[in-house]
């Protein structure tokens, strides 16, 4: 029987597990972090796999897996990711769905600075002489080495030995760092931005899933920029952010 492999991680992946699941589907998930396996139901029709694939390696589990079809519900902003599934899917000749959590709407608010890239950030003079929280994940953390002399930098990462290494590696001491597992409450995202006298923030479109929504309010009420770095441009040959396109994607392909 062939299996549906589910490209996991988010909170939506999740509910796309329980979906399947419930249709007595059988579904390989990919995660790239151990702490994720806790988050998907226990079942024989449930393999979970943990470590980032390259696409040699998301060739051989399509091969030695018996993949039948692709659902794609990675991070937003993981482009390499869904780039390589589309490249495969087409290669394998695979029906592919990109599941993507939905946007929010942006608020009226003055301050509000909206940027497709973060080297339109780091290029432009945003940053100066600001005192700014990170909420864009350690990957993202490099893109601000060259600013710790020009502004005060701190960041809100996970707590993984992955987010820590790398935010070290990128300047950061362990003054600059909070690490705390997501959601983030409204009133612990505010108090940690006075706790540091935050002047600025800059976030992700990361949907109401990634506490977008959290950090506008806490923007407003602090009177205070809130930039929002948009989600990267992909080609998704299908995408959909309804859930019963997820279900009806599985029931009209086998």
């Amino acid at each position: 029987m062939k299996q549906i492999w589910l490209i996991g991680g988010t909170s939506e992946s999740t509910l796309i597990a329980e979906k399947l699941l419930a249709q007595g589907k059988h579904c390989l998930v990919t995660v790239t972090t151990q702490a994720a396996i806790a988050l998907y139901p226990e079942s024989d029709l449930i393999t979970v796999k943990v470590g980032k694939l390259s696409p040699t390696a998301m060739a051989e589990l399509i091969q030695n897996e018996g993949i039948g079809k692709i659902i794609d519900a990675s991070h937003p902003y993981a482009r390499e990711i869904s780039e390589s599934a589309i490249a495969l899917s087409q290669q394998f000749d695979l029906p592919y769905l990109r599941y993507e959590r939905p946007g929010i709407a942006q608020p009226d608010h003055k301050h509000l600075i909206e940027l497709d890239s973060f080297d339109t950030l780091v290029q432009g003079t945003y940053l100066h002489q600001q005192r700014v929280l990170l909420t864009v994940g350690y990957k993202a953390l490099p893109y601000f080495q060259p600013w710790h002399q020009q502004a005060v930098l701190f960041a809100r990462i996970l707590p993984t030995m992955a987010s820590l290494e790398n935010a070290f590696a990128a300047g950061f001491s362990h003054k600059q760092l909070i690490a705390l597992r997501p959601p983030v409450s409204y009133e612990l995202e505010k108090a940690l931005c006075q706790q540091w006298n935050i002047s600025l923030i800059v976030s992700k479109a990361s949907g109401q899933a990634g506490g977008e929504d959290t950090k506008q309010a806490v923007a407003q009420a602090l009177n205070i920029p809130l930039i929002v770095i948009g989600r990267p441009q992909v080609a998704y040959p299908k995408k959909t952010s309804k859930l019963e396109d997820v279900v009806n994607f599985c029931h009209q392909n086998g």
